[in-house]
């Protein structure tokens, strides 16, 4: 945590410093657009993956974020993500990573677009950050597509973002989702290096990736939106395998249901591993399922999320399949206690299923 608050600080000074060059400069005037923020990650699990068991307290992520607005257009956001070294000479040594570090530009309105911007430096990648805010559940895992390696939440590159048509109306946003308010959808693309913000480029190609996002019936439902997210590129390799993909994403939220499915159809991966001995990428494909149910007006949740991936390996396929469910308890707006459970099978790779338990509480300020 002390690496932590120093690398904050560094952050502050690399912010300010120009600005305390003028020793007229008021400390308000100095302070002025900036905001922190935190999102941290603990668990406790139960686990038994390939017959073993484990219990154990860990810190499963935590991110900590400068925010500087400096006018109407120009702004700059760093992030760092806290882990903990899994692996290699630092095992069990807690990480601190640049996870965003970026310029901001937000243009005025053109045409249908709202609000576009851009983002340069590391930088969100098109699809991760709205489904995140759709399903709110990253404290319990990966989402679907990132946890079977076809992408990544950020990258080094840069970024086009943009509602369109206007804004939803104020209730929608107020009492279901206010993020990504689109009143016809949003849409964001790029191109990136390829392999993450904590990979370095292995290889000269670069990954181009979009999404788009229509809301059909703003008016009478304004909850329903459907997603198109493609990317391609190569894996993330000295080799450069194919990688290239399409996924479909469809959701309908209100103040009491979130559900949402994605499928998913395409070859390769991000990391350059979905290849045979000979170096041709495997074709994939799969499916996933989740929903989150508020009772009533309490902050008490239930959920539930079914994934399906198949990858084909000459005439053999392997298949995963993994259930997760459980119960969530909502406090300070959106951190949350859970109480939960993972199940995945191997169909025919006679690999032993997994099953974890856990307990999880994510805390955001």
């Amino acid at each position: 945590m002390l690496r932590v608050g120093i690398l904050i600080l560094l952050s502050f000074n690399l912010v300010y410093s120009p600005l305390m060059a003028n020793s007229n400069q008021s400390l308000a005037s100095i302070l002025d657009g900036i905001s922190f923020s935190g999102q941290w990650f603990f668990h406790y699990e139960y686990s038994d993956i390939s017959k073993e068991k484990f219990n154990e307290f860990k810190l499963k992520r935590g991110y900590q974020s400068l925010h500087k607005i400096f006018n109407q257009s120009v702004s700059v956001r760093v992030t760092y993500d806290v882990a903990v070294d899994q692996e290699g000479d630092g095992i069990g040594d807690i990480e601190i990573r640049l996870k965003y570090g970026y310029l901001k530009y937000t243009f005025s309105q053109f045409w249908f677009l709202t609000e576009p911007f851009f983002e340069f430096g590391v930088v969100h990648r098109p699809w991760l950050d709205y489904e995140q805010k759709i399903n709110r559940y990253r404290v319990q895992g990966t989402m679907f597509l990132e946890r079977n390696d076809i992408l990544r939440s950020a990258d080094y590159g840069i970024s086009v973002i943009s509602l369109i048509g206007g804004k939803i109306g104020e209730e929608h946003q107020k009492s279901v989702n206010k993020n990504y308010p689109g009143k016809y959808g949003s849409m964001a693309f790029g191109v990136y290096n390829g392999g993450g913000y904590e990979e370095i480029e292995r290889n000269n190609n670069k990954l181009l990736e979009g999404r788009l996002t229509l809301r059909p019936f703003p008016k009478f439902l304004p909850g329903l939106q459907l997603s198109y997210l493609g990317g391609y590129g190569k894996g993330n390799t000295e080799a450069a395998p194919d990688f290239y993909y399409n996924a479909g994403f469809i959701v309908f939220e209100n103040k009491y249901i979130v559900v949402n499915g994605t499928y998913y159809d395409g070859v390769g991966d991000v990391f350059g591993n979905a290849v045979d001995s000979n170096g041709n990428s495997y074709y994939q494909n799969g499916y996933s399922v989740f929903s989150e149910v508020r009772l009533f007006e309490s902050p008490l949740r239930i959920y539930g999320r079914y994934d399906y991936f198949n990858k084909e390996i000459k005439t053999n396929d392997w298949i995963q399949n993994r259930i997760i469910t459980g119960v969530s308890i909502y406090f300070l707006k959106s951190s949350k206690l859970l109480f939960d459970f993972e199940y995945r099978d191997w169909y025919e790779s006679g690999e032993p299923n997994d099953k974890v338990y856990k307990i999880a509480l994510e805390f955001t300020y």
